[in-house]
């Protein structure tokens, strides 16, 4: 077997000058598990407070330009005002989340419930959450529907995916020129006998009915233990309906766990098959966004260690010597393609991302930069009174 080459920094640093990451308004509020959401000092009490604290991560890192936000959690009365004070922030707002799953007439369904009233009202929920793009300037209309039945017999599954179909084609129809659909799917929960879209064969047969502006979001931490989630990614770039990344970890379900961190060679996986497909060119439209719920830790640290992680794995990712790895693959060298392979994600690259981060102005240790600053002390004093944020 040939000594393994791995590819320079150097060759590849130009390729993560565009890398963004999503963060998402939620992160920064209180969360926690469905015995108890847990409290902490300096947690956001306005929407406003929480773009501040995403603004922050950006400040940091160079990595997170975009904000999303969730309709009804971020509700406000003038959302062109919150886009300009977003802006003079120095980042965006991206994209809408919708909820239509903390409202008691959705308990049995929303878009696929038997009753008409039921659907129209979270159709015109979504055509609300449209009109917000409309004065954010947001492209994504993100939906996840915590749908389905918890018992055999309990519904009609053909039933219940043909009033989807529905009332998804009525929502699409409302888009504009610019603006885009992307359907998430999560395998299970909050319903245990089946879900409305558990797979990414569901949302795509769903989204590939409904036309051009309609794409498959893939959340990292909702499939059974040991799929295999690269190979979603690829087949889901090569048909060209990767819409975008909710990036998270988890051990055992929807843990909603810092990307990276219970399986960092996973992430690497990932990221390997998104510079593969095209997906981190230039060109691409795919959206990089984390999801996850900082439960005991502090939200603004622990969404820059998050955001780090994916800029790592996507250096390592794009380490990978691909001229030598296609070579034995061709030649069916299997220790030889994997050593390329492996070589790559076992390179450290953070000293290399520090000084390429000092290069561009930025703090070669963001972790390190933002417990110095102080920032943390300050907003626990100055956010006294008030009601936190908080997902329930």
């Amino acid at each position: 077997m040939e000594e393994v080459t791995v590819t320079r920094f150097d060759d590849i640093a130009v390729r993560l000058e565009a890398q963004a990451i999503e963060v998402p308004s939620w992160a920064y509020g209180n969360s926690g598990t469905r015995f108890k959401v847990f409290g902490s000092a300096g947690t956001p009490r306005t929407v406003e407070e929480k773009i501040a604290d995403a603004a922050t991560v950006h400040r940091f890192t160079g990595l997170s330009p975009l904000v999303s936000l969730h309709i009804p959690w971020d509700l406000v009365d003038d959302f062109a005002a919150l886009r300009r004070y977003a802006e003079d922030l120095g980042i965006g707002l991206g994209t809408i989340n919708s909820n239509t799953f903390q409202d008691d007439d959705y308990k049995l369904g929303a878009l696929t419930h038997t009753d008409r009233r039921i659907r129209q009202k979270a159709i015109d929920h979504h055509l609300a959450c449209i009109d917000v793009m409309d004065q954010t300037g947001s492209r994504d209309l993100k939906i996840w529907l915590a749908e389905g039945t918890n018992y055999p017999g309990q519904g009609d599954m053909r039933g219940r995916q043909d009033r989807l179909a529905e009332s998804l084609a009525t929502i699409y129809e409302r888009l504009g020129d610019d603006q885009r659909l992307v359907l998430e799917y999560k395998f299970f929960e909050p319903a245990f006998y089946h879900t409305d879209v558990p797979d990414w064969g569901t949302s795509y047969v769903q989204v590939a009915a409904l036309g051009d502006k309609a794409f498959v979001c893939l959340d990292t931490g909702h499939h059974a233990p040991g799929t295999n989630i690269e190979f979603i990614v690829a087949q889901l770039l090569r048909l060209g309906k990767l819409g975008s990344f909710d990036f998270n970890s988890r051990f055992y379900a929807d843990d909603d766990l810092i990307v990276g961190s219970a399986d960092p060679f996973q992430l690497f996986r990932i990221m390997y098959e998104v510079v593969r497909g095209g997906a981190l060119d230039p060109d691409s439209d795919v959206a990089f966004m984390l999801d996850q719920c900082h439960n005991i830790e502090d939200k603004i640290p622990g969404q820059i260690r998050s955001v780090l992680n994916v800029q790592e794995m996507t250096a390592r990712a794009l380490l990978v010597d691909t001229e030598a790895l296609a070579a034995a693959q061709e030649s069916g060298d299997v220790l030889g393609a994997n050593a390329v392979f492996m070589d790559a994600f076992y390179t450290d690259v953070r000293p290399d991302l520090a000084t390429w981060r000092e290069e561009r102005g930025l703090p070669g240790d963001p972790v390190r930069a933002y417990a110095d600053s102080g920032h943390q002390k300050q907003i626990e004093a100055d956010r006294v009174g008030g009601t936190q944020a908080s997902w329930n």
